[in-house]
């Protein structure tokens, strides 16, 4: 069939109709169906948890993930803390940045989580590769990690502020005169400690809002297409039939983070791949997989 060129109005109004039909289709991804139940969830325990961490180091070292996250994560942390760091005004956001990458973590790990998920389904002598766990994260589920990941973001520009407030209302509200005096005040002020006891209290609230809204959710959405609210749901319902494993999930990803930052959040390429993986394989103890 010979190809014409067609005006620009009908090559406009073409696409157009792409646009709006998929536009239309990823609306339809976000919402649930109201008369499905929701999966059945089981029992974890800690030994569940240490399980979880040995796979996860396992899918790890299988396909080099710390690569990825030298590639596709760690750049974009390390930039935003150099910058930090080479402003004086903002010397004091530097922790709470940096604590605040656990918020927006389970965003980040969803090419782990599909790379474990296609390693559990692959025929044996199949390859799993980085392309194709893109290339399945591009078609299915975009819509609902994107708006869950915009949740988080916004979780994480809360805690920013709320940090931003902490220092204001002790170490505050001048800004430190250099580096040296802001490490000055933070090791050797009463005031600091108030900083830091305010700081860590009201961080883990945020952590645990993300902990039980957001840890099985992306597994979840990566897994099935079941919508936004049926994941939300189900990572509820494992944190509230969990809520002694999933406290000590959170726990092991507070510290293993933590030393991922050190030296100089190096760490982070190894801890990233580790954790990512690890709650795939968490999720897949505590969620039944689907059917079929």
């Amino acid at each position: 069939m010979v190809q014409t060129i067609g005006n620009p109005a009908s090559w406009g109004a073409r696409k157009a109709r792409g646009v709006g039909q998929a536009l239309a289709e990823m609306t339809r991804s976000l919402g649930s169906d109201p008369a499905a139940d929701l999966p059945e969830v089981k029992r974890i325990t800690l030994s569940d948890i240490r399980t979880a961490l040995r796979d996860g180091a396992r899918d790890a070292g299988r396909f080099r993930s710390d690569v990825a996250a030298l590639l596709l994560i760690y750049p974009v942390l390390g930039l935003a803390l150099a910058y930090l760091a080479f402003q004086q005004s903002l010397i004091h956001l530097i922790f709470p940045l940096a604590a605040g990458f656990a918020l927006i973590g389970p965003v980040a790990a969803i090419l782990f989580y599909e790379l474990s998920r296609q390693a559990e389904q692959a025929d044996p002598g199949q390859q799993v590769s980085w392309p194709r766990a893109l290339g399945h994260l591009r078609r299915t589920a975009i819509a609902p990690v994107i708006v869950l990941g915009l949740y988080l973001f916004g979780i994480f520009l809360a805690w920013m502020a709320a940090a931003y407030g902490i220092y204001h209302a002790t170490l505050g509200p001048a800004l430190p005169e250099s580096n040296l005096a802001f490490l000055r005040a933070v090791l050797t002020t009463p005031d600091s400690w108030a900083m830091i006891v305010i700081g860590f209290g009201v961080g883990a609230v945020f952590a645990a809002l993300v902990l039980v809204t957001a840890a099985f959710s992306f597994p979840m959405l990566i897994d099935r297409a079941p919508g936004l609210p049926m994941a939300v749901a189900t990572s509820l319902h494992v944190a509230r039939k969990n809520p002694l494993t999933v406290a000590a999930w959170g726990l092991t990803v507070a510290l293993l983070l933590a030393l991922g930052a050190l030296p100089f959040f190096l760490g982070l390429v190894l801890v990233l791949p580790l954790l990512g993986h690890a709650t795939w394989h968490l999720y897949r103890r505590a969620v039944e997989p689907p059917a079929g």
